[in-house]
């Protein structure tokens, strides 16, 4: 089975805009368009240097993509209410950490290797109350187009990204499925599953590079 982008591009474009500062006035979808625009001007001016020096591009992730918009939120998603309630503040901030920085490490060398085949933010955004959903579909080097649907919430007058299904993978439900999984294997130690969290994200990444390709033309 040919794997999604190369084992994982498609989570991690569908991943970048939870990373991404929304300016204010912005839409649901210029919120999408224009944080893939600034990545990926980024990535094609400075491809050859990043391939050379892994660090200048993880530390050019993090300065396009931080700081995380509503990382709070985010993380208690993934933990749940079950976790979260228990986590003080220091171990949200130490997972907010570890989950930003393990996406890097598993999905960004992905990037690298991608050469723009095609990606296409969909006109206008389907709103209901304060919250929206965005489509994009993103050519893969095989020739097939791979839908992606965001989900953005309205949180003081900006619209931040809150989860995101990517070629039928629901990215919110598989990182709190993992958590859920860890926390079990490690009898409900949570410190041990925060600590460990890049091993969990590189189960969730081999997850979704198995899942049956749902690719549509």
């Amino acid at each position: 089975m040919i794997s999604i982008l190369r084992r994982g591009l498609l989570v991690l474009l569908a991943t970048l805009p939870l990373m991404a500062l929304a300016a204010p006035g912005q839409s649901p979808r210029d919120v999408v368009q224009s944080t893939t625009n600034e990545l990926l001007s980024d990535l094609k001016a400075n491809k050859a240097q990043y391939r050379s020096n892994p660090t200048a591009f993880y530390e050019a992730l993090n300065r396009i993509l931080g700081p995380v918009v509503d990382a709070d939120g985010i993380s208690r998603s993934i933990m749940t209410v079950k976790y979260s309630r228990r986590a003080s503040p220091e171990q949200m901030q130490r997972f907010q950490d570890n989950f930003r920085r393990s996406l890097f490490q598993f999905y960004g060398n992905a990037l690298l290797d991608y050469d723009n085949q095609g990606i296409t933010v969909d006109p206008g955004s389907a709103i209901k109350d304060n919250r929206a959903t965005v489509g994009m579909k993103v050519s893969g080097n095989n020739g097939a187009i791979y839908p992606v649907s965001y989900t953005l919430e309205n949180l003081g007058g900006e619209w931040k990204v809150r989860n995101v299904i990517v070629n039928g993978i629901n990215i919110g439900k598989l990182f709190r499925d993992q958590f859920a999984d860890a926390m079990n294997r490690n009898r409900n130690d949570l410190d041990k599953t925060i600590d460990g969290w890049a091993g969990e994200v590189a189960k969730a990444k081999e997850t979704a590079d198995n899942s049956p390709e749902k690719a549509v033309k």
